[in-house]
């Protein structure tokens, strides 16, 4: 068997990995990076069909401000020089099919603020109460991962004093403080809006990650990758290469070798092929941009143990439901429609509803519809455009079912949704030219996640922000890079993880 040497390995080329492998190649460090997949980028990823490009998993990309530190990521690895980030043009619009809320949400805080003062001018205490908790929370939590490890270990006696809302809030859910600060249902709905981004239940939401994540949006506004977020997957692997790095798709790591109790290589084969050819490689360090639940079954039995001991109790997050659909034209015309549009059946006065809501069937069920026409997405040549809906859904709902019914619920789904949105956007489905179809089953096919989750690790208190679980693992040499680590899910939380996973790497290596 082949066992060349590297500094590190990397299994997986997920968002976390790639980021974790550009910073370790950009210091002169030897990398293998081994993907099953035949493409990189995780969820970070596009599919053509027909003359559209579907994107996979980006409907925007919080930040960008002075405070968001994926700029000094993207300025060290020059990704702005190199990819264009196309703002979008709003936060949010929100529509109940009760009629009782049509709301357009700002994507700057100040405006926000003003727009829905206007809106419930007796609420104007807890409007303000909302944004400035989620803003100092965000800003407690920047300082706090600044600080270097001895003067955070000296200012544990003064924590509360020093990050007082964090110490007040860090247990506290989502539900919990908006129940805290207002009663009123119609604006708690407004301010939920996008759950879906983060979570599925307001009640067991993690404040602490939700301002963290939310913050972003209305400090920095939303960015699309133009011409998709495999865009920024291709570029990095790129990055890569260009200074030294392997990089092999359609390669299955079976097992990670250990060591005298320390890992240092790893066994893989080919996924898909008549011929496995199963080979071997030696590094120093491992660094797995993979779902953690699964690492157990690549471990000796040891290893093993004590990797799920370290999890044990650790939920994972939801999954979702997509539908990515290709226009003969806009969907709607320009001064009818939103760029994100969350469509939900009716206010809900008790926030338990809302996670029910979530497993209502599909013609009752909230969703999003993104309209990429608004703006230039690079996803298809005018006059054609794309779209996507999108809903917290289940891996329990689909997996025991076999094809035929599969493809059954997923065209009746489709349909509900379809059907919803005529009623906002009249002309909508004479406008459908080709459509595709995801269900959790699809991300655990693709990806291998656990429970089809998107999110790796479900942000709820216990397992969220400061207290989720860090890169470096129980079995020495094996470091995470990945949503289950901190700070956690979606794209931002994926580029933090590569990033601060290398940099403990570096420091192992020194």
């Amino acid at each position: 068997m082949d066992t060349k040497s590297y500094d590190a390995i990397v299994i997986g080329c997920g968002l976390g990995g790639l980021i974790a492998a550009a910073r370790l190649a950009r210091a002169g460090k030897k990398i293998l990076m081994l993907e099953q997949h035949v493409v990189p980028g995780g969820c970070a990823t596009v599919f053509k069909r027909r003359h559209f490009t579907m994107e996979v998993g980006l409907h925007e990309m919080d930040g960008l401000d002075d405070a968001d530190f994926k700029r000094e990521i993207f300025a060290q690895l020059d990704v702005f020089q190199n990819l264009e980030f196309v703002p979008v043009p709003e936060f949010y619009r929100t529509v109940t099919e009760d009629g009782r809320i049509d709301a357009v949400i700002p994507d700057n805080a100040q405006k926000a603020i003003q727009m829905l003062q206007a809106r419930f001018p007796e609420e104007g205490a807890a409007i303000n109460a909302y944004f400035e908790t989620i803003h100092e929370l965000r800003c407690e939590v920047a300082r706090m991962n600044a600080m270097p490890k001895w003067r955070f270990a000296l200012c544990l006696p003064l924590f509360p004093v020093i990050f007082p809302r964090i110490a007040r809030l860090y247990k506290k859910s989502l539900g919990q403080f908006l129940q805290s600060i207002t009663g009123n249902a119609e604006l708690r709905q407004i301010l939920l809006t996008n759950l879906g981004y983060y979570h599925d239940d307001p009640e067991s939401m993690s404040m602490l990650y939700y301002s963290m994540a939310q913050g972003g949006y209305y400090a920095g506004g939303g960015h699309y990758i133009k011409g998709g977020s495999q865009k920024l997957a291709d570029y990095l692997v790129t990055y890569i290469k260009e200074r030294g790095g392997e990089i092999l798709f359609n390669q299955l790591v079976t097992s990670i070798l250990v060591e005298h109790g320390r890992a240092g290589g790893v066994a893989f084969e080919r996924r898909h092929g008549r011929h496995k050819n199963p080979s071997a490689a030696r590094a120093k360090i491992i660094i797995a941009n993979a779902a953690i639940p699964n690492l157990p079954d690549l471990l000796p039995s040891a290893e093993a143990f004590r990797l799920k001991r370290s999890i044990a109790g650790q939920q994972i997050a939801c999954s979702l439901f997509s539908i990515y659909v290709g226009f003969k034209s806009p969907p709607a015309p320009a001064d009818q429609s939103c760029y994100s549009t969350f469509v939900a059946p009716k206010v809900f006065d008790d926030l338990r509803q809302i996670a029910l809501n979530n497993r209502a069937p599909f013609h009752e069920r909230g969703f999003v519809f993104v309209d990429y026409s608004k703006i230039d997405s690079g996803l298809a040549e005018s006059p054609r455009s794309v779209g996507a809906f999108c809903c917290v859904d289940y891996l329990e709902d689909w997996e025991n079912l076999d094809t035929e019914a599969y493809n059954a619920r997923k065209e009746a789904a489709a349909r509900h949704f379809f059907d919803r949105m005529e009623r906002f956007m009249p002309g909508f489905k004479e406008k459908i030219e080709t459509y595709e179809v995801g269900t959790p089953r699809t991300i655990k096919h693709y990806t291998m996640n656990p429970a089809g989750s998107a999110y790796g690790f479900a942000q709820i208190p216990g397992q969220d922000g400061i207290q989720r679980i860090k890169s470096k693992s129980v079995v020495p040499g094996l470091h995470y890079a990945s949503a289950y680590t901190f700070p956690g899910g979606g794209f931002t939380g994926a580029i933090l993880s590569g990033w601060f996973a290398a940099a403990g790497v570096l420091k192992d290596l020194r």
